[in-house]
């Protein structure tokens, strides 16, 4: 991977309703964390979330400059990070349709999330291409920057790999030297008929299938070979891979830790769940949602004892409270020697003191909606450059420059 890309990092983010703490600490915290370690690229998904929300296109453009505002007020800096809308910038959705035509259909078939979202949201019409394609968008969003690492949790993963399978058959088909082929099969004659007939084998194993098993003994294969050149060996690696130049480089997944965030219900915060709280939430509203939470369902009474693990309120404690607060929490729900608004009340605090500068800074910002837009226009113009370079470059490889 070249070390320069390697340090661009890129993520985005579908706006298909207002942010809630459970985006702040799933993935906000951690994009503040990062622009300051790479160059980051952090776009507004807007395409992505027409894959679902095709018939309700009104919620994407209201959620839009919300969602924009909402990361400003958090703290992602456009003097550290690239703010974007993918929507524009076309290199995306060329690069996508470029790829397309050479994608397996049978690959995107199997991501694992494709049947999964479906089953999930079987209310929406998902039988259509654009919700099939969405992840090769995806990856067409990654390479079109020659991003190197991607903030993923551990559920993602999959979409990177996609990714680096994508950009292996793209470099395999477009990016071989002249006469490559042909000196790579004399390479693999030199072998001998043995070796040369199981070195096949594994490469098709890997390129039909994505063996990863089969591409590492067949590297071995040719490491152990004395009988041939140090160029023909660098062939034989490089044709395993089918690349001799790297055009779209492969990324990485950055694993990021999974968001802790429950919602009032004690599910995961989801606003499918109706159980968030909003990054504009007012305090009067935060108040009254944190003290109407059920609790542990045996405290009846004030005098009936608990127990925190079954209560929703205790997995806020443990994501607000200090060492000293859990303790008091724990021993006194035990004993009853406090009741359930008690036990919420430092919640209460803690949330409010988080929320109250990021409300403060929204409201600046809501104030000056021309220099959010002056950010975008910056953000975009910079994403855009570095897309345009990439896309001249697939271009000439595929021979589609006419002059």
């Amino acid at each position: 991977m070249n070390s320069s890309n390697s340090q661009h990092v890129l993520s985005g983010m579908r706006p298909t309703g207002k942010l809630h703490l459970g985006h702040l600490h799933g993935v906000l915290n951690n994009w503040i964390k990062l622009q300051h370690e790479y160059s980051c690229y952090f776009f507004v998904a807007d395409w992505h979330a027409l894959t679902t929300e095709y018939d309700n296109t009104g919620v994407i453009s209201q959620s839009v400059w919300e969602m924009i505002i909402d990361w400003l007020a958090v703290g992602i800096n456009p003097g550290e990070a690239t703010l974007f809308i993918q929507s524009k910038i076309p290199e995306h959705a060329e690069l996508h349709l470029l790829m397309s035509m050479s994608t397996p259909l049978s690959w995107l078939e199997r991501i694992p999330t494709y049947k999964d979202q479906q089953q999930k949201l079987r209310n929406k019409d998902l039988s259509t291409y654009g919700f099939l394609g969405y992840p090769l968008l995806q990856s067409a969003d990654i390479l079109v920057y020659k991003a190197g690492l991607i903030p993923v949790g551990e559920d993602q993963v999959s979409h990177v790999e996609f990714t680096r399978e994508l950009a292996r058959r793209f470099n395999h088909i477009y990016g071989r030297e002249a006469n490559f082929e042909d000196k790579a099969r004399d390479a693999i004659r030199k072998m001998g008929k043995k070796n040369a007939k199981l070195y096949k084998e594994l490469r098709k194993n890997f390129q039909e299938q994505g063996d990863v098993e089969a591409l590492n003994t067949a590297q071995a294969l040719v490491e152990t070979q004395q009988n041939i050149s140090l160029g023909d060996k660098k062939r034989l690696l490089g044709y395993l891979e089918g690349e001799s130049k790297t055009i779209l480089p492969e990324p990485e997944a950055l694993l990021t830790k999974t968001s802790k965030m429950p919602g009032l219900d004690g599910q995961k915060m989801s606003k499918s769940y109706q159980n968030t709280i909003s990054l504009r939430e007012s305090p009067a509203s935060v108040e009254q949602k944190i003290r109407t939470m059920q609790t542990d369902p045996a405290r009846i009474r004030r005098t009936d004892p608990g127990d925190p693990k079954k209560c929703p309120v205790w997995q806020f404690h443990q994501i607000y409270s200090t060492v000293e607060q859990k303790t008091w929490v724990k021993e006194n729900c035990r004993s009853a020697g406090i009741g359930c608004i008690e036990c919420k009340q430092p919640v209460i605090e803690s949330i409010l003191a988080e929320l109250a500068p990021i409300r403060e800074r929204t409201l600046n910002f809501i104030e000056e909606p021309e220099s959010v837009r002056a950010i975008i226009n910056e953000g975009c113009e910079k994403a855009r450059d570095t897309a345009r370079e990439t896309l001249e470059e697939v271009r000439q490889v595929m021979g589609l420059v006419y002059r």
